[in-house]
């Protein structure tokens, strides 16, 4: 089994790197902007990821919620509010709910805090992850951080 690092910056805020592929942000260091070679679109208030080099994500009629990404639908669970399926690969969450545990076949383990992803495990003999891979666990992670952050701003009010 191999594990691919998911590595942060300084601060342990932002995603730096799944493997080594850099992950880089725009000036304010807000906004990822580039997953490797691949360029981050998002639309024109920038506030939702329109698409990640080819792929492009499409939103439902509110264009709250991703249904779909590039050719995989998204599936969420009854009330809607958490990712359950991607194209292919299911996802898992812990017994609270709030962790990915596993996409697919891939298991994400956390830092010894358990409040950040620090490695994916990788089953059998492949030691890399494929592009469409890299793309999918880029974008269950984009989302697990937009909507933790949701959560905590929804928090402080």
């Amino acid at each position: 089994m191999a594990a691919v690092e998911l590595a942060y910056d300084r601060l342990g805020g932002r995603l730096r790197a799944i493997g080594s592929v850099p992950i880089t942000y725009d000036r304010m260091g807000s906004r990822p902007r580039r997953l490797g070679e691949q360029e981050l679109g998002y639309d024109r208030a920038g506030s939702r990821l329109r698409s990640i080099g080819a792929v492009r994500i499409d939103y439902d009629r509110l264009g709250s919620r991703p249904r779909l990404l590039g050719g995989w639908e998204l599936g969420y669970d009854l009330l809607g509010s958490r990712l359950r399926t991607v194209g292919p690969y299911e996802l898992t969450y812990d017994r609270l709910g709030n962790r990915v545990r596993t996409v697919g076949p891939y298991e994400i383990r956390y830092d010894r805090l358990g409040n950040r992803p620090k490695h994916v495990l990788i089953p059998g003999h492949v030691v890399a992850l494929s592009d469409a891979d890299l793309v999918a666990l880029f974008f269950i992670l984009y989302e697990a951080e937009r909507s933790a952050e949701r959560g905590r701003r929804s928090a402080q009010t």
